[in-house]
């Protein structure tokens, strides 16, 4: 008879392979299978650990008769599961916290004893090696009597990818809920039961994810005092514990897996602190590269932890014996962060819901208002004498006395961009990841303008003007000597080029579908290099900037395709008025050669010593792009210089305008010599140059 504990994982995020490592060693347990509302996270877990069965559905996961459920889940969803899981008779380990709210939590203890079943939640930080050592040296008198104890940590998470909020945007407690949760249980496990906790939160405005990134918690516990400093802007990330105590100071660090105790020595004070540091500092010699060395080589686990918290509830149920945490242990952190939490959640929720306040129609929607176009484009708009209504992602003071009206949202959010749509009569959809990951340029980009054109469609938005980009066309492979139109090849691989060029490609598919399939009214622009006042900081086309420095690649004869910002909004203008230019793809270049040393010069001129900027050959760049595919090849992990990207550096020229021309009937009003003049201090342009708006056509 096979007496093998059966145990089922609900929950494929990142925390799961931890618990399915930890369980995978133990010869008693069999994972019967893997369930998750997201199929394709699951499937990746289960190719990984041989895993047979995945599902999103709880009750197939349960015909495998396992005998155990590992609820690995967002806390919202804790409570209904663990109750569903207890009705299949299974005992239930639940990821920290145990729930949102202390009613969840006696609910799920109500249900556990009517059946008989064993219920515990993972306090991983308790099993951490680091806590571990710091609980046995206090009990073996290292510190004296116990005085109190501090928590500090800083975190980040991964930032919002686009779609409906997630809870870590949407719930003000999320963070505290998270990590807060670990701080309240450990000050408990060296300080003894807490009787009173004070828990303080704020906003710094730094996060985009976060609304209260800032946490703090006072604890008057049995045996002492505690404190929790939570942080999501501290850097370099902080993980440590230092209990104080009578005779001596315990200080772990648990991202280095060090532990440092400061005792108390004969002779004066000042020489006892130099030599307790001064020992410290040796060990850390030795210390720290050796831990390195164990976590490369396996020795040292990810996430201890989460794993040794897994494998000693397996084993308890194994033996018989009580869980190391208890359901009641579980509930206590809950019933003291629950007032405090359920505060900065309420004030979230009304912040959120008033993003939806009524709006009077406007005549247009501005999306990235805050950017170097999208301001121009909105002050362009007001002396036109229209009511404009702009999306950003936080007030700006600017805006909000520029503009009628200014709706607060990501653009990766489907609901606050329907809410920003309706009504508006054009819709400029500018904005656009210009920074971060792939998460910031799928949300940003591909999310945001997946959004704009659904609301347009569902609204019947008059006319959309979509800015593209350049980069969506084929750098790497073009011919010189053919010139630059709209039916120029796109990008054949836009995967190789990063992140910028991928979602921007995808985004203008997106709306060209859209106008083909659907009717949508819409032209897309695609710019040149937008030049104006301010863009001296950024790198021109064929320039790289790296750690403060500017490398140009290639000869400096090369030409560049600028344009002038108020001409861009000049043509963005023409675009909306012009019947004749729905459907249509347009470029936006100005004809004048500028070449690269040309307008660099420029940027030197302007700068100074402040710039600092090299040229490197092509063949240089090549050359070391080979070594640095190499070394991704051997660590096989993407890497940022290819001979593509290199390739692709070169920047596009020649271009034939002749749709811009006769289509919109834009020709430059300004224009890149006269703007370069203004931008680099050889001439002031005055504002009647830069002021004045495109006439009607």
């Amino acid at each position: 008879m096979d007496k093998r504990l059966r145990v089922g994982i609900v929950g494929a995020g990142y925390v799961a392979r931890y618990h399915i490592e930890a369980l995978k060693r133990l010869a008693e347990v069999e994972i019967v299978g893997i369930c998750d509302l997201d199929r394709d996270a699951a499937q990746r877990l289960a190719k990984t650990y041989d895993i047979d069965l995945v599902t999103s559905d709880l009750g197939e996961l349960g015909a495998r008769q396992p005998q155990a459920i590992f609820i690995l889940t967002p806390p919202s969803s804790h409570c209904a599961l663990t109750l569903r899981a207890m009705d299949m008779g299974c005992h239930v380990f639940v990821e920290k916290p145990m729930a949102d709210s202390v009613a969840e939590c006696d609910a799920m203890i109500a249900k556990a004893r009517e059946k008989g079943l064993v219920l515990s939640v993972d306090h991983s930080d308790l099993f951490d090696p680091m806590i571990m050592r710091a609980k046995a040296l206090v009990a073996s008198g290292a510190c004296g009597d116990l005085v109190a104890v501090d928590v500090w940590r800083s975190s980040d998470y991964p930032p919002y990818a686009g779609g409906p909020l997630p809870a870590m945007v949407t719930q003000g407690s999320y963070p505290f809920r998270d990590l807060g949760v670990h701080g309240l249980y450990t000050l408990e496990a060296f300080l003894g039961q807490i009787d009173q906790v004070d828990i303080r939160y704020r906003s710094t405005g730094r996060s985009s994810t976060l609304k209260f990134d800032e946490w703090q918690a006072f604890a008057n516990c049995a045996q002492g005092a505690g404190r929790i400093m939570l942080s999501w802007n501290i850097r370099p990330m902080l993980n440590r514990i230092v209990v104080q105590g009578t005779q001596g100071v315990i200080e772990i660090d648990r991202f280095l897996q060090v532990c440092h105790v400061r005792r108390v020595l004969p002779g004066p004070k000042f020489i006892g602190i130099v030599m307790n540091a001064f020992f410290d500092a040796v060990r850390d010699v030795f210390r720290i590269p050796w831990n390195v060395l164990r976590f490369a080589t396996g020795r040292l686990r990810p996430s201890p932890g989460i794993q040794s918290g897994a494998e000693a509830f397996a084993r308890s149920l194994l033996e018989g014996k009580a869980p190391p945490v208890s359901a009641e242990d579980g509930r206590r952190p809950v019933a003291l962060m629950e007032a405090a939490c359920r505060q900065a959640d309420d004030e979230r929720r009304q912040e959120l819901e008033a993003r939806f306040a009524a709006l009077e129609p406007a005549d247009v929607l501005v999306t990235g208002a805050a950017g170097f176009l999208g301001r121009t484009l909105v002050n362009a708009l007001r002396r036109r004498g229209q009511s404009v209504r702009v999306l950003v992602r936080r007030a700006d003071p600017r805006l909000s006395s520029a503009v009628q009206q200014v709706v607060i949202g990501d653009l990766g959010d489907p609901r606050i961009v329907d809410h920003a749509v309706q009504g508006v009569g054009v819709v400029y959809h500018v904005g656009a990841a210009m920074g971060g990951g792939p998460r910031e340029f799928e949300a940003g980009t591909v999310w945001g303008t997946r959004n704009v054109v659904d609301a347009c469609l569902r609204h019947g938005t008059q006319k959309l003007v979509y800015v593209s980009s350049m980069s969506v066309l084929d750098h790497a492979g073009r011919d010189p000597s053919v010139a630059m139109n709209e039916s120029s090849a796109l990008e054949p691989h836009p995967d190789w080029r990063g992140s910028y060029t991928q979602t921007k490609l995808v985004a203008e598919t997106y709306v060209r579908e859209a106008i083909r399939e659907h009717g949508l009214p819409a032209v897309v622009i695609r710019p040149g290099q937008i030049i104006g006042p301010g863009s001296e900081n950024t790198t021109p086309n064929g320039t790289l900037g790296i750690a403060g420095r500017w490398i140009a690649v290639g000869s400096p004869a090369q030409t560049l395709p600028l344009v002038y910002v108020d001409d861009v909004v000049d043509a963005l203008l023409l675009a909306a008025q012009t019947p004749a230019a729905v459907g249509q793809v347009v470029h936006v270049v100005d004809p004048a050669t500028v070449t690269q040393g040309e307008y660099l010069d420029g940027v030197r001129r302007k700068r100074g010593a402040d710039l600092r900027l090299m040229r490197w050959p092509t063949w240089l760049l090549l050359s070391l792009a080979v070594g640095v595919e190499g070394l991704g090849k051997l660590m096989r992990r993407s890497v940022p210089l290819t001979r593509y990207r290199v390739r692709s550096l070169r920047p596009l020229a020649n271009f034939d305008q002749r749709v811009a021309r006769d289509v919109l009937g834009w020709v430059p009003r300004v224009g890149v010599r006269r703007g370069m003049e203004g931008m680099f201090g050889d001439r002031a342009v005055t504002p009647a140059e830069v002021v004045t708006t495109v006439s009607d056509k």
